[in-house]
């Protein structure tokens, strides 16, 4: 029997696992959060406009409990429709997120409608025999850089379903796929140097230059990524020699039949259409202005939609797909995506709950009670693990640095130590968390599009957690030593 007649009828079922899907976890995380609305004090900092940060922002001292309002069954059921949007005010929350996913979605329809990226892997696989393994330093590079510099996040999310297939036809796993975008970015957050979301944001709302600990900030990513690096390539090669031995390895017949829908024989033979080649020329500079919209032209989720939705009608056309085929590849496409488009709003879901509970603030104020007093090497440490803490419940870096920096930075100065040092403390925290993060979009939808689960995906990073966590507890304080 051949490996193609030993695959399942149904690849989803292949890839069932016995762990909870990301949906029922995010949904228990929204109930558990929902009952600590219950049990923790309510309560609230004052808010003033901080000019530079371009928010408001929490007043230290001012911290006040208030009447309490636990979040009921109602409000539950609520959580994942708020996460989207405010359903009073109609105020967006992450529905610019999921119909992004959805835009993006419909594109890569289109353009699998064409032939063009399965062929262009047969063609790229053939040059690249014998050197694949190079693929991930380079790769996981580029990712870092643009983590660091503008903290690329959500733009990942478009990354999955192009490279996957790539690394699967290299002789790697789903997992290799996924660690190389969202540990290549996640990195590069983690050791942001001028991320205007994560370092610029919180700097501003500690009261200092962005550039103070900047040194400190490129030791923390250069190290950070030649660890990450090694840990992946080490990794990769070993599921290459022995397939057994991937975290996946159960899912590696339904992962290729998702990913790799011909023939692997076809491989060596491949060649590209003219028409192919233009549609992936077309394909790559889409990718191409989304980050120069991104990184310099402040586009967000709309714009790098309907830049998707776009590219997807031009290529259709070019393509000579037909009205009929063309539509039908869009929704098709958008339909393989819609589970990830779920999951965005169940993560925004547990935050929704959160702030209408008001038990942010008391969680932070805590944190500011538990810090006074101590010793430099004992503050900087412990202040890195608070924030590790908030960062579950807060995992957008620029709402953990509005929330966590006007408060906890001020508190620096009577521990000795600089407030910089602070902000690296936070954004290696946060950066550090968002890399199994289950409230943080990000990592569901990545894992989601991969078809890798929560579970798998642990058992493949948590080494890799160790390591950087002392790396940076290391980093941080000889910062503080020094």
């Amino acid at each position: 029997m051949t490996e193609d007649e030993k695959l399942p009828e149904n690849p989803e079922t292949e890839l069932a696992s016995r762990f909870p899907t990301a949906y029922t976890i995010l949904f228990g995380l929204i109930i558990l959060v929902a009952a600590l609305t219950w049990i923790i004090p309510a309560g609230q900092y004052e808010r003033a406009m901080n000019e530079e940060v371009g928010r408001e922002v929490a007043v230290p001292g001012t911290y006040q409990t208030v009447d309490p309002n636990p979040q009921g069954f109602v409000d539950v059921l609520l959580a994942p429709t708020a996460g989207f949007y405010d359903p009073d005010s109609y105020v967006a929350n992450a529905i610019d997120v999921a119909m992004f996913i959805l835009f993006l979605g419909g594109f890569l329809g289109v353009m699998n409608a064409t032939g063009a990226i399965d062929t262009g892997i047969r063609s790229a696989m053939r040059h690249l025999k014998g050197h694949e393994i190079w693929m991930i330093p380079i790769l996981m590079t580029l990712f870092a850089l643009g983590g660091t510099t503008y903290g690329m996040a959500e733009e990942t999310l478009a990354f999955y379903a192009i490279l996957i297939p790539v690394i699967l036809a290299a002789g790697y796993d789903a997992v290799t796929g996924v660690a190389i975008i969202l540990v290549g970015a996640g990195i590069g957050v983690l050791g942001s140097t001028i991320n205007p979301f994560a370092t610029v944001i919180a700097a501003n709302a500690a009261g200092i230059p962005f550039t103070d600990g900047i040194v400190l900030r490129f030791i923390l990513l250069i190290g950070g990524l030649l660890i990450c690096i090694g840990y992946v390539m080490r990794y990769a090669h070993r599921v290459k020699a022995d397939p057994s031995r991937s975290v996946v390895a159960k899912q590696w017949p339904a992962h290729k039949k998702l990913f790799l829908q011909d023939d692997d024989g076809e491989i060596h033979s491949a060649s590209l259409t003219t028409t192919q080649m233009i549609a992936l020329v077309i394909f790559a500079l889409t990718f191409a202005v989304m980050i120069w919209g991104v990184s310099s032209q402040g586009w967000w989720m709309a714009r790098m939609g309907s830049l998707f939705f776009g590219a997807a009608i031009v290529i259709g056309i070019i393509a000579r797909l037909g009205e009929k085929k063309l539509t039908g590849s869009f929704v098709d496409g958008a339909r393989d995506l819609l589970g990830v488009a779920l999951v965005v709003g169940l993560a925004r879901g547990i935050v929704v709950i959160m702030e209408q509970g008001m038990i942010a603030d008391t969680i932070l104020h805590s944190a500011e009670t538990s810090l006074g007093g101590l010793p430099e090497l004992a503050f900087i440490n412990l202040m890195f693990w608070i924030e590790v803490g908030m960062s579950f419940f807060v995992p957008s870096s620029s709402g953990l640095a509005v929330l966590s920096m006007p408060i906890l930075a001020p508190l620096a100065d009577f521990a000795n130590v600089g407030r910089d040092l602070v902000v690296t403390a936070y954004q290696s925290a946060n950066g550090l968390v968002n890399l199994i993060n289950p409230t943080f979009a990000v990592v569901v939808g990545g894992l989601a599009i991969g078809r890798v689960s929560y579970d798998r995906w642990l058992a493949f990073i948590w080494p890799l957690l160790l390591i950087l966590t002392v790396f940076i507890t290391v980093i941080i304080s000889l910062g503080t030593l020094l």
